[in-house]
């Protein structure tokens, strides 16, 4: 089971098979179904749990894998390879679980992260506001102290997995005047009272990803619910973006190479003028550029999952790997629907599927003007 990419152990190896044929088995066939419902079912949550495919970088004594990022990495690239679209995995283990095993108290983890491991307790995080987007610094809501208890009120919005969520990971100012040292971060049950959710959000791409609308009104929380220090929320919100941001970045070279082995397929295949459309030399120059594209940016991010490994990498590391990436994907991508034809506007073929599912690649995890701007403070 030795890894032919040397950044992976044989255990990582190991756990791609098993998500292989998970994603396989219990992703794929549903998928059109979740499409349509614009959800994905608890029971496939529950089971990704069972396999141990939750949390994989969870402490073992509270119902993860004990894993590290490796772990993470070969589950994300075998849900992307196998075009699994709007499945919150990766959001709720490796994004949002960390602030609970990071920041949370042993009381806290006690009591959330072995729901959270097992996929009963489904994760999201609320940063984003109506109006307010990459600028978190600008949130509205807020949690004023009343005794032994928080009072919330706000909303948010483009929130992941918002319809379908147990726990909401909430950003928060906590000291309105304060600017970004007045946020604060808490965990609010998404069953008590005053929390409610808005409409399911219709997106261009990745509809069985239950993205929603969220409103607090009047909502206590015990200030036991908060993570770490009161206003340091924003820190900490920075310090677990560049992971986020590289996670990002892994799905995209893998989506890269999986576009361009289905096009390479399709144009061999696909008839036109007495030929294939693969006899035209600008067909064979497009892919050629795609494919030394995506080596280049196979490398690049097999190089940065080291470093993160190490604890070493960046915050601007991090927005290099996010912005190439996605722009690089984005360019090749276009490039492909148009060797498509006609059929790469049809969204039962992969690649036009692609097209509507990766364009939100460019904004999620901060916009890529954010990035540009991490980037350029460095020059």
């Amino acid at each position: 089971m030795h890894s032919p990419r040397p950044v992976f152990r044989d255990d990582h190896e190991m756990l791609r098979v098993t998500a292989r044929r998970f994603f396989e088995r219990e992703c794929v066939p549903h998928q059109a179904m979740w499409d349509e419902q614009g959800s994905v079912d608890r029971q496939t949550w529950l089971k990704a749990g069972r396999e141990g495919l939750l949390c994989t970088g969870v402490p073992e004594e509270y119902g993860g894998g004990g894993g590290d990022f490796g772990h993470a990495v070969v589950i994300g690239e075998e849900m992307a390879r196998a075009g699994v679209s709007g499945v919150g995995f990766s959001l709720h283990s490796d994004i949002i679980a960390p602030y609970i095993v990071r920041l949370g108290t042993e009381a806290q983890k006690q009591q959330w992260l072995p729901g959270i491991c097992r996929g009963e307790s489904i994760l999201s995080i609320a940063m984003t506001e109506p109006g307010g987007g990459s600028d978190l610094k600008a949130m509205r809501t807020t949690a004023v102290r009343d005794g032994d208890d928080y009072v919330i009120n706000g909303s948010k919005t483009f929130i992941s997995n918002g319809m379908n969520c147990d726990l909401i990971v909430l950003a928060c100012k906590t000291d309105p005047s304060a600017g970004a040292k007045g946020v604060s971060l808490i965990v609010v049950e998404a069953a008590r009272p005053g929390v409610s959710r808005g409409r399911k959000l219709e997106k261009v791409g990745q509809p069985a990803s239950d993205t929603g609308e969220l409103f607090f009104d009047n909502v206590r929380v015990p200030v036991s619910h908060r993570l770490g220090d009161e206003g340091r929320g924003f820190a900490y919100l920075m310090q677990e973006l560049p992971q986020e941001r590289l996670l990002i970045a892994i799905a995209q070279a893998v989506q890269l190479e999986r576009l361009l082995e289905l096009t390479v397929a399709y144009v061999k295949e696909r008839k036109a003028f007495g030929g294939s459309v693969w006899d035209f030399q600008n067909t064979r120059f497009k892919l050629a550029d795609a494919k030394a594209a995506s080596v280049a940016l196979r490398t690049m991010v097999d190089h940065y999952i080291g470093e993160h490994m190490r604890r070493k990498l960046t915050v601007e590391e991090a927005a290099i790997a996010k912005l190439f990436t996605t722009e690089t994907v984005w360019k090749h991508l276009d490039d492909m629907v148009q060797l498509h034809g006609g059929y790469g506007y049809m969204l039962e073929y992969p690649i036009a599927r692609a097209f509507v599912d990766l364009r939100v690649s460019r904004v999620v995890g901060g916009s890529n003007e954010v990035q540009r701007d991490l980037i350029a403070r460095s020059l």
